[in-house]
């Protein structure tokens, strides 16, 4: 019936371009079926015509209500859509930033465990710089270590152990150091803050590693090597005044960053001269009790200890500027200058010189190097009257105070002759702290000394002195200070 040219698609697209009547009506004229007629058309073939144009109509008007129909739908799919992606988005999001979380903490589980990599509020700053000045470090002959497994191998610790030490805390249940009060011999009590044995065998490998490598001014004898009150009083012998000025609070005026930038200008990277600064200062510290335990809450700055070995060589290290400052002040005034810890003496020749100017011209160069000068202790000694220097009297040569070895001379008789006589030396009531002085007067004067000494060991030989210490002696000698600890003022 159709052209065989035709493929079956073809007369599909011309049915629904027209409509299939038409196409029928169309073939059958072209094979002869229909007739044609030069007249206008019959109206059979009119009436099919307007069916397919009416079915045309018919036929957008449907494919465009379909089209606004599948507009609404696409969109309603295309949220669901949307929708769907986005919320397995977040599910993989949320999956990715937990993976990310603990790949970070096994990172920092690992880091931690080869690092440190804090140390506590407010001291934590510039543990990610690592960086020696090697070549001062070499200048000064110090130790380099590259990070801080290089110095917890030098130390002889674990790295857990050097974080824990250094760890400031704010509040805690542990404290590094035991603390207790000494007795002063001008009045009060002075606080001791003795490290604990762990803390202070890294204190003392500090020292001898590090602090006592540097070389200080000469002016200083105070906690160095061939140095003593001895040496520190020699200078000062039969001048014609003594000036003797005493600091006020002088470890407790170092705070941590003045530490830890002394420790940087040596050549140590930030890092590693935080940890040293952070081993050999201690938070000022409140002791609280609750519900039956102890807890230590900070309440000041972190400051050098009074007990620590490390304290006296950094105060002599930081106080170099202090030093070269107050030796050019005597240089010019023709006064010799000695410094022995927190004892500033000047001494001169010279009977011109107005002792008060010298007097505030010291206070001026104290204050601007962070020190303050103890109201009660200027000492302005004239050749007339007894010159002492760190407890020796240098009037004419170095001796020890007259009226004070009477009264030990005194002591003994008495513990000799009268039984049950209880000695009082200072603020002990023992054979040590007698003993001890004994030994003082020794090391200033050889004979007088040795004789004192043998008539104590008589008198504890023969029970009339005991060697236990009194409540008020201290424990293991003076922390933090080679003064004689029967002479601390």
């Amino acid at each position: 019936m159709f052209d065989n040219q035709q493929t079956r698609q073809q007369l599909y697209d011309r049915i629904r371009e027209s409509s299939r009547d038409e196409v029928i009506l169309e073939e059958m004229k072209r094979m002869g079926f229909w007739g044609k007629k030069d007249a206008e058309p019959s109206l059979p073939e009119q009436l099919i015509k307007q069916e397919t144009a009416l079915s045309k109509e018919l036929n957008a008007l449907v494919a465009q209500q379909r089209k606004f129909q599948d507009k609404e739908k696409m969109l309603k799919e295309m949220r669901i859509k949307r929708m769907a992606e986005a919320k397995q988005k977040r599910a993989e999001n949320k999956k990715k930033r937990e993976q990310q979380r603990f790949e970070k903490a096994e990172a920092w589980r690992k880091r931690r465990g080869g690092e440190i990599l804090f140390l506590g509020e407010m001291v934590s700053t510039g543990l990610n710089n690592t960086t020696n000045n090697t070549e001062s470090l070499s200048k000064f002959g110090l130790p380099v270590f590259h990070n801080e497994n290089d110095l917890a191998i030098a130390m002889g610790i674990s790295l857990s152990a050097l974080r824990f030490l250094a760890f400031s805390r704010k509040v805690s249940t542990v404290s590094h150091y035991r603390k207790f009060y000494l007795a002063k011999k001008s009045g009060g009590k002075r606080l001791i803050s003795a490290p604990m044995p762990k803390l202070k065998g890294v204190q003392y490998w500090i020292l001898q590693n590090i602090l006592q490598r540097v070389n200080v001014h000469p002016s200083v004898h105070g906690f160095i090597a061939n140095h003593s009150i001895l040496t520190n009083a020699q200078p000062h012998i039969g001048k014609e005044v003594v000036l003797n000025i005493d600091v006020k609070d002088f470890f407790p005026s170092i705070h941590f960053k003045r530490v830890k930038g002394m420790l940087q200008q040596l050549g140590y990277a930030e890092k590693i001269a935080t940890i040293l600064a952070l081993l050999c200062t201690e938070a000022v510290t409140e002791e609280v009790a609750i519900d039956g335990k102890t807890y230590f809450v900070q309440k000041g700055n972190r400051v050098l200890p009074q007990g620590a070995p490390t304290s006296p060589a950094i105060t002599t290290i930081l106080c170099y500027k202090l030093d070269k400052r107050l030796q050019g002040l005597a240089d010019r005034h023709q006064c010799n200058y000695t410094r022995y810890a927190d004892d500033v003496t000047f001494s001169t020749s010279r009977t011109e010189l107005n002792m008060q100017q010298m007097v505030w011209r010291i206070k001026k160069i104290l204050a601007d190097e962070g020190f303050t000068v103890h109201p009660d202790k200027i000492s302005i000694m004239r050749k007339g009257a007894q010159q002492q220097v760190t407890g020796i009297v240098v009037n004419q040569k170095l001796s020890v105070n007259r009226e004070k070895r009477r009264k030990l001379r005194a002591l003994l008789h008495n513990l000799e002759t009268k039984p049950g006589f209880v000695p009082v030396w200072g603020q002990n009531s023992s054979a040590a702290a007698i003993l001890g002085y004994a030994h003082f007067v020794k090391m200033v004067d050889a004979e007088k000394g040795e004789k004192f000494k043998d008539k104590v060991r008589s008198l504890i030989a023969q029970g009339k002195l005991s060697l236990t210490q009194s409540n008020n002696d201290r424990s293991g000698g003076n922390a933090g200070s080679d003064k004689p600890w029967w002479n601390v003022t």
